[in-house]
Order: structure tokens, then C-alpha cells, then sequence
């Protein structure tokens, strides 16, 4: 499956926060608000799984235009608790969406999804491509 991923972020990441984020990556911290993906070929269907602790399922869209599937959502963080000052705020989400573009042997009314366990798995089931009809075009001889 070929495929062309794109990322959507509110506020362009910048070189420092790159280094940051390098820097946490080091100790094991994700610090990337983007759900990571896996995507498997089977002989009948393409399955992409996204990593989506945390969040519900009806806070995740899932839609396919102009063969691009795509994943959003928009989630805020937790307001702190009155009385209480926060020292560490890891649990925060932001707006995110993944793009996909899709090959042509997706039949695209046939895409499931499931979200079960933080796991959201979308499964674009394979179509037999159509192979091209070769019309003979005549060309006709000016005189």
C-alpha cells in the first residue's frame, strides 16, 4: 500500500520544541500529541491501527473524501482542580488529524472501524481494480 501521511498541527512545531521532543524521546516519553499508526497488508484488506489512549469514541472521526481517509479530533485537556496546583500536566490533548491517501483497489463504501481498548482499528477491505478499456481512436487524413 502506498500511501501519503500528513500531519495537522494547530502551531507549526518549532526548532527548540524539536529538540525537546528529541530529548524526550531519549527517556521513553512521548511528548508527540499525534497518535502513532501501524498499517498491515492482508491479501483481502489494508488494516491501520491508531494508538488513541484516552480518548472516547465518539470523540474520534473517521472520514474518507476524495480517497483520503482521515482521522481527527478534537479533545482539551482537563481544567485543574479547584484548590489544587498542577506541578506536571502530561495528560493534555489537542486537535490532531492523519491523512491517508488511498490506493485505487480500495472499495471505499466497504471501510469498517472498531475502537476498543484505546485502539482504533479501521479496515479498508481491497476491491479487483477494473482494468482499463483501450479505445481505438481514428484519425482521419486531411486532404
Amino acid at each position: 500500500m502506498k500511501y501519503y501521511v500528513t500531519y495537522n498541527h494547530q502551531n507549526p512545531v518549532s526548532n527548540f520544541e524539536s529538540l525537546f521532543n528529541d530529548i524526550w524521546s531519549d527517556w521513553g516519553v512521548s511528548s508527540s500529541k499525534i497518535p502513532p499508526v501501524d498499517i498491515f497488508e492482508t491479501s483481502k484488506a489494508y488494516v491501520l491501527e491508531a494508538e488513541l489512549a484516552g480518548y472516547k469514541k465518539d470523540e474520534v472521526q473517521v472520514n474518507v473524501d476524495k480517497h483520503v481517509l482521515r482521522l481527527t479530533s478534537s479533545k482539551k485537556s482537563e481544567k485543574t482542580p479547584e484548590g489544587k496546583k498542577a506541578l506536571v500536566r502530561e495528560r493534555y490533548y489537542k486537535e490532531f488529524e492523519r491523512s491517508f491517501s488511498l490506493p485505487e483497489d480500495i472499495d471505499e463504501e466497504a471501510i469498517e472501524g472498531e475502537f476498543a481498548d484505546g485502539i482504533l482499528t479501521v479496515t479498508l477491505p481491497k476491491k479487483e481494480l477494473v482494468k482499463p478499456k483501450q479505445i481505438e481512436v481514428k484519425i482521419k487524413e486531411n486532404v
